[in-house]
């Protein structure tokens, strides 16, 4: 079964475009990998990327993930071992 990741992303802070662009940089990285991005509205500062309910990446903790970084923690939830190309160099 493929893995759905959620972006939850603080709709008071207009964080929607950042959610949609990790979104879209793990489509494009994990085609045929992912059943499904979520992108789910919330509040109160939050920015977390959950992988099949599994919190993988919190703002509050980790601070604003940068598509390198958060590309390497999904893939070692769905694709372990697999090369990401230059994100890995």
């Amino acid at each position: 079964m493929a893995a759905r990741v959620e972006i939850e992303y603080c709709t008071q802070c207009r964080w929607l475009p950042r959610a949609a662009w990790l979104a879209q940089e793990l489509l494009g990285t994990f085609e045929g990998t992912l059943g499904e991005v979520a992108l789910v509205p919330g509040s109160g500062g939050v920015l977390m990327v959950r992988v099949d309910g599994e919190t993988v990446w919190d703002r509050a903790a980790q601070g604003f993930p940068e598509p390198t970084a958060l590309k390497r923690v999904v893939r070692d939830r769905v694709a372990p071992g697999r090369d990401l190309g230059h994100v890995d160099r």
